[in-house]
């Protein structure tokens, strides 16, 4: 699915991503982890076009991505949420997801800004996602005011609606109520069951081991593990890299 051959990034003097490489699977949930400063962010900022690599290659499917736009990317089918909201709060939920749907097409944002009825494919993609995010009952309120939680859960809706193969996900939960962290867990395993396959950074490590198949662990911008939630717990390796020697 996606395959990261000797990626390396530096910026100035700092070796952000050093000659790192890594492969997941299809309809797996699979955990890129590290310490702060590791590299992760920059990583998935690589594969989502915001970054270039200095060198190495990003390849989804069979083809090179590496020097794509982020733009070109999403097309391409990876669909990302961020570390912080990119919601338009001065629109509802609804309009929220009726925006991300179909972004490249622009009769479906006269659609939107006009009093014409939105096409039924759409309407029910988008209750559908409402439903499967919990989030009906909100629908109709901007987004200005929701809670950070409410937002968050629109932002994965927003991810989910696109067309998209992988969903990258940059700390889902960070922030989050424990309530609503066991809330998330859910929805992702679900997703996996319809048949995604997800790549997520977290910090949060109880979250991390219930919810991967398979972790990847960073250091320094190298990846310095790889495996089961259960193998990476007994990792030496990894111990010291969050608690030192």
């Amino acid at each position: 699915m996606l395959k990261i051959k000797n990626l390396k990034k530096h910026f100035g003097g700092v070796k952000a991503v050093d000659d790192a490489s890594f492969e997941i699977k299809d309809n797996h949930i699979t955990g890129l982890i590290g310490p702060n400063g590791a590299g992760k962010s920059t990583i998935f900022n690589i594969i989502s076009g915001f970054e270039k690599a200095d060198s190495g290659n990003v390849y989804f499917g069979k083809k090179d991505i590496t020097s794509l736009s982020p733009e070109k990317i999403a097309q391409e089918g990876i669909s990302r949420v961020f570390q912080k909201s990119r919601l338009f709060d001065n629109l509802t939920v609804f309009e929220n997801l009726q925006v991300a749907i179909d972004e490249e097409n622009t009769k479906f944002f006269k659609t939107l800004f006009s009093k014409n009825e939105i096409p039924k494919k759409y309407k029910e993609r988008i209750e559908e996602i409402l439903k499967l995010f919990e989030i009906e009952h909100i629908k109709n309120h901007k987004c200005s005011y929701l809670s950070f939680g409410q937002k968050r859960l629109v932002e994965f809706g927003r991810a989910v609606i696109r067309s998209h193969r992988l969903l990258i996900l940059d700390e889902p939960v960070a922030g989050v109520s424990p309530q609503l962290r066991n809330k998330i867990m859910d929805i992702l395993k679900k997703l996996k069951k319809n048949g995604e396959t997800i790549l997520l950074i977290e910090h949060d490590m109880i979250f991390t081991f219930n919810i991967c198949d398979k972790i990847f662990v960073l250091e320094k911008g190298k990846i310095i593990a790889s495996g089961t939630p259960t193998q990476i717990k007994n990792n030496k390796k990894v111990l010291e890299a969050y608690l030192g020697d």
